[in-house]
């Protein structure tokens, strides 16, 4: 039964993530006003409002102007509800739960505008950072990295700022890299490679995940970009110019790391034993 309550709630988080979604990109306060329809303008009554109900009560069309809606709308409320399902089957209502239940949220937004508008909001990155620094003091991160560099450097340091090492060391060294590597490319080839948006989403990511973890999400998401992205331009014929939305791959990635990461870490760390 608490399951299905809370994919109830999931499904209205999912509506007001796609108001992020939809007006982030844009400018646009995310509170005021009511929801619109982006065809006619005309303000969407509450009874017309309701995730996924509605959409399928209307046949994904607007009630006045008869518009097709995108079935983006109903397919982000399904996969924020499953989501949360998810992440509370597997931690219950623990501080974990909660903190991998932002990450979540906020990659869901982060994936669909980068997709859709090639634009991952501060918005949503720099509030992402600050929270995952914040619950590093709360919630081990317990990459270990910040541990092993204490060692070497003798030092004797509580477990609350070894973790918030470790997010910060996250943060800093995988947005870093991304960032020099996206410098070099430009200087050498005269083209944007990589944009602030995904230095910023690597440190969000950091933060949350350690050095190890975003490591894996970093590898992971290079390889969607080759994968999907590859043969989608082949398919399509788009030019080598052609903008990957390289934080869409990474949100999805950092979504496999969120729930399998330490599994495929430690897979990885016995292939290399044996």
């Amino acid at each position: 039964m608490t399951a299905v309550l809370v994919f109830l709630f999931g499904l209205a988080v999912g509506s007001f993530l796609n108001v992020c979604i939809y007006r982030l990109p844009r400018g646009e306060s995310v509170v005021a006003p009511r929801s619109r329809c982006p065809h006619c303008q005309r303000q969407i009554a509450a009874y017309d409002n309701i995730p996924l109900l509605s959409y399928v009560i209307l046949r994904g069309r607007c009630r006045h102007c008869g518009a097709r809606i995108s079935l983006l709308y109903p397919l982000v409320e399904l996969v924020t509800a499953a989501l949360l399902v998810a992440i509370y089957l597997r931690h219950g209502f623990t501080p974990a739960g909660v903190k991998s239940a932002l990450l979540a949220l906020a990659l869901v937004v982060l994936i669909v505008t980068d997709l859709r508008e090639r634009i991952l909001p501060d918005r949503v990155t720099y509030p992402g950072l600050g929270v995952g620094l914040l619950l590093a003091l709360w919630i081990p991160v317990g990459d270990g990295s910040a541990a092993a560099l204490a060692r070497a450097l003798t030092l004797t340091l509580s477990p609350q700022i070894l973790s918030l090492a470790d997010a910060l060391l996250g943060a800093l060294v995988w947005a870093g890299m991304l960032y020099a590597v996206g410098e070099i490319f430009y200087r050498v080839r005269q083209l944007e490679g990589l944009g602030l948006g995904d230095v910023k989403m690597m440190a969000m990511l950091g933060a949350f995940f350690g050095l190890k973890l975003t490591l894996l999400t970093l590898l992971l998401g290079c390889l969607l970009g080759i994968a999907f992205g590859g043969l989608f331009m082949l398919l399509t014929r788009k030019s080598r110019r052609y903008e990957l939305p390289l934080g869409s791959f990474l949100g999805l990635a950092a979504l496999v790391t969120l729930f399998w990461g330490e599994a495929l870490r430690h897979w990885y760390a016995s292939l290399l034993a044996g």
